[in-house]
């Protein structure tokens, strides 16, 4: 069987039949039913923060927030370029222009140093991005914000349970956008959510991804149709059930990555954050000599070992974006290197071993 970068987490066949078979009853399959409604309420509490609004999928639910925040059109937000396509996307199609800032190469997370430095009359937010389990500097973030009167959007699709200083990391920032597809430490098939601490935001996100319907017969808003239907809302249930098994699967697995390769010449590890308490989301390795990581991809290819550059391409060297990675040489540096290993509970000690075997074969 080949090794894939990752595999969905699904509860047992049995258990996901029971938790839906209430809906051949009810007939209720979309439109903020009962498992709608019990999953918002669980994930509030997992997550320890005050409101969770959910979504058919990330995307949209990071498209809905930021249009909820009711920034000036043609207003810049400060982003990075170092992840993927969605980020970006839900800001241009908001309406607003993204303005690309470099990223650190410790974590790999905005360099909070460059920040200031873009800032202009038109700044009206900061979009920034928490990567492979990684948390931005959220402090210093914050406090950028405030002596500008920013809005901070956290984008956390690769961050869900993490916590930073006992702290849920979705409490940071205005808002934070959890991704829930089917490839993440935790999955609802395909989905989303948002988390806030501002109430009035609450009846906004739930009008604006039901079309902007806030009555019976009242339009208020131009939203869409965002919704997370029953399906996929079961299967969050069941998948929280497992979680905190399945975390501690995928760190024993991270741990024995960081045995195998931590200290080898020619590659570079993600240093373990002070203070955080990591969901073990990926595992990144940056090949940093002669053996490069196109190299390694092909390597661990030819023993159907399937490996992703993730993130390349670099946001702003798409020509979506202008083709401007040279502004950011960390990130575009980054890009280049960067290689995220198999990474799933159900992966054996074997193959992990059997993976680094390979690269430190190549790398010698």
């Amino acid at each position: 069987m080949p090794i894939n970068v990752t595999r969905s987490s699904m509860p047992a066949f049995e258990e996901y039949c029971e938790e839906i078979k209430e809906l051949w009853d009810s007939h209720w399959l979309t439109n903020m039913g009962v498992k709608h409604q019990q999953l918002e309420a669980q994930l509030k509490d997992y997550l320890a923060v005050p409101h969770v609004s959910l979504y058919t999928n990330g995307h949209l639910a990071l498209e809905n927030v930021i249009a909820a925040m009711n920034l000036p059109a043609g207003g810049e937000v400060i982003t990075t370029p170092f992840t993927f396509a969605s980020t970006t996307h839900a800001i241009v199609r908001n309406g607003l222009v993204p303005v690309f800032c470099d990223i650190n190469d410790t974590d790999y997370t905005m360099d909070v140093t460059k920040i200031e430095g873009l800032i202009t009359d038109k700044t009206c937010a900061i979009v920034p991005v928490h990567v492979y389990g990684n948390i931005c500097d959220v402090e210093a973030i914050q406090a950028i914000a405030d002596r500008h009167g920013l809005k901070v959007i956290y984008d956390a699709a690769h961050a869900f349970g993490v916590t930073y200083n006992g702290k849920g990391i979705g409490n940071f920032g205005d808002a934070s956008m959890f991704s829930f597809h089917a490839t993440k430490v935790y999955n609802t098939i395909e989905g989303g959510a948002v988390t806030f601490a501002d109430s009035a935001l609450d009846a906004v996100l739930y009008d604006m991804r039901n079309f902007g319907i806030c009555g019976p017969e009242e339009v208020a808003y131009v939203g869409g149709n965002a919704k997370m239907n029953e399906f996929q809302a079961a299967m969050g249930i069941c998948n929280l059930r497992h979680l905190n098994g399945e975390i501690e699967k995928r760190k024993a697995v991270v741990e024995r990555y960081r045995k195998r390769l931590s200290g080898v010449s020619g590659i570079r590890l993600c240093e373990n954050q002070e203070n955080v308490v990591s969901n073990y989301a990926y595992f990144p390795v940056f090949f940093t000599g002669d053996f490069t990581r196109d190299m390694a991809a092909e390597k661990l290819a030819e023993q159907g070992i399937f490996a992703r550059k993730y993130f390349t391409p670099l946001l702003n060297d798409c020509e979506a974006y202008g083709f401007r990675g040279d502004e950011t040489p960390v990130a575009k540096a980054a890009a280049e290197q960067v290689l995220t290993l198999p990474l799933y509970p159900e992966l054996s000690m074997d193959d992990v071993d059997r993976i680094c075997g390979i690269l430190r074969e190549n790398l010698r």
